[in-house]
């Protein structure tokens, strides 16, 4: 159980801190020219400054057994997705997809592995353990709508919709990134820089197949095609989704933004080329030094060689700085204020781990979805409210924040005793539509209004109105 606490928790920190610094769910195909970008070869590459294509050939040794690493032990540890205690609702399957044709292998001298690298067990493409066939190069031939969307260090992005009229993202290797240019000015040799940069995009297709979670990018397949000068570039095919802003979040309800959701969709974890699973090396705890702008924190060199639980509290610590501080807290119920201040201030100092801070979420929830969380209120000082049951007010709305609706006041409530007091403490309210839609914690979604001129029947919502006098 404990184990499964902690993969959970961890992997809840995990999606905030990725989910924010990447733009979430998309991918590039062979790379089109970009937006006001001319399209033609890259220039030649030069001599290479220092190395060798030996240093080469040795930087892509590595990096191929770190894929092989991650691709070992049969299915990830998300497998058949167990029942798991966790914060968010699941979201339902993706589509069947095709399966692509294996890759065929190319030798590359100097002592690097050959490319492409042939699947293995546990690693995506044919012999894999996944659920489901794939998307191969075939469902590439006719996409429409190309659309480039952005790219970082070593990744370009794009959207395309396929034959079937399903918009999905494309990854691949940018040309004309800084991983592949600066490898390139180094080493001058173009394709073994493609392919040491292939590597890392290799390794994220292993990590989105071995760790297959609701909140973890789905890969719907690959493609191995020649594109410029290159043999076999490769491309992944994944979900597509939108970037994450802060500013729509924060203007999104608590209970929103205590699960950490888009307005339509899941928050999930898409950048995986730069995870990692092992724990860093170290030789005494002078080398366990997480350092951030604010401050760094220093963890014990354990005796095996390791820094303890560095990755862990890395995850908690971004968890805490680019999330936890901004939205946990903001419009929270006053009652639940110091509960999630306790989980800020824990998290900002690293004095838990992710089993106590999980489960100290898990207690905010509680007292949330059973109404626990609700302060006493004076009875004495409630007006009274007319109940007309299968009616609603169409009209006469004023805004609110934070409100599910922009252009109203829409909200939710544990039960009538909740909506009364929300609609005493706002000086417009003169009275409310209860619906029979719920959130995902189970609480219904109730309209406040600024009066009852105009009642007309609706049969599965109630209006309450102030009694006059």
């Amino acid at each position: 159980m404990r184990r499964r606490r902690a993969a959970v928790a961890a992997g809840f920190c995990a999606s905030f801190l990725l989910g924010s610094v990447l733009n979430v769910l998309f991918a590039p195909g062979s790379e089109p020219p970009r937006p006001g970008q001319s399209p033609g070869p890259s220039p030649d590459p030069g001599p290479g400054r220092r190395g060798g294509r030996g240093e080469l050939a040795r930087q892509i040794r590595a990096r191929y057994e770190e894929v092989q690493r991650y691709s070992r032990g049969g299915p990830g540890p998300g497998a058949g997705r167990p029942e798991r205690r966790r914060l968010m609702d699941l979201a339902p399957g993706g589509p069947g997809l095709q399966r692509p044709r294996p890759p065929r292998a190319r030798p590359l001298p100097d002592g690097a592995p050959g490319w492409p690298p042939a699947p293995g067990p546990g690693s995506p493409g044919p012999g894999s353990s996944g659920p489901g066939p794939r998307l191969g190069c075939a469902a590439l031939r006719n996409v429409s709508g190309a659309q480039y969307v952005g790219s970082g260090y070593t990744k370009a992005v794009y959207r395309v919709r396929l034959p079937g009229g399903v918009a999905v993202a494309l990854k691949a290797v940018d040309f004309s990134g800084h991983d592949l240019g600066s490898c390139v000015r180094e080493f001058g040799a173009r394709r073994g820089c493609y392919r040491l940069a292939a590597h890392k995009l290799l390794k994220e297709m292993v990590l989105l197949e071995r760790l297959r979670h609701p909140n973890v990018l789905q890969l719907y397949g690959y493609c191995y095609q020649d594109s410029e000068d290159i043999p076999d570039t490769l491309t992944t095919i994944t979900e597509l989704g939108a970037p994450v802003e802060m500013i729509q979040l924060l203007q999104t309800s608590w209970e929103d933004r205590f699960r950490f959701v888009l307005v339509d969709g899941e928050l999930k974890v898409t950048d995986l080329d730069d995870a990692r699973v092992e724990e860093t090396p170290c030789t005494d705890s002078a080398d366990c030094t997480l350092e951030f702008p604010a401050r760094n924190f220093t963890l014990p060199c354990s005796a095996q060689g390791w820094c303890e639980a560095m990755n862990e509290k890395r995850n908690l610590y971004n968890a805490y700085r680019f999330f936890f501080t901004y939205l946990l807290p903001h419009s929270a119920p006053p009652s639940l204020r110091p509960l999630l201040d306790s989980i800020v201030n824990a998290t900002g100092e690293l004095t838990w781990g992710v089993d106590e801070t999980l489960a100290q979420l898990e207690k905010v929830l509680h007292l949330y979805r059973s109404g626990q969380y609700l302060q006493n209120s004076t009875e004495g000082g409630r007006a009274e409210y007319q109940h007309l049951p299968g009616s609603t007010i169409p009209q006469e709305d004023y805004r609110c924040w934070p409100s599910y609706h922009h252009g109203s006041c829409l909200l939710s409530v544990f039960n009538l005793a909740e909506a009364v007091d929300i609609c005493e403490s706002h000086a417009q309210c003169q009275a409310f539509v209860v619906t029979n839609q719920t959130t995902w914690t189970g609480r219904q979604l109730v309209f406040f209004k600024t009066g009852w001129s105009h009642v007309v029947p609706d049969p599965s919502k109630t209006t309450y109105v102030r009694a006059s006098g």
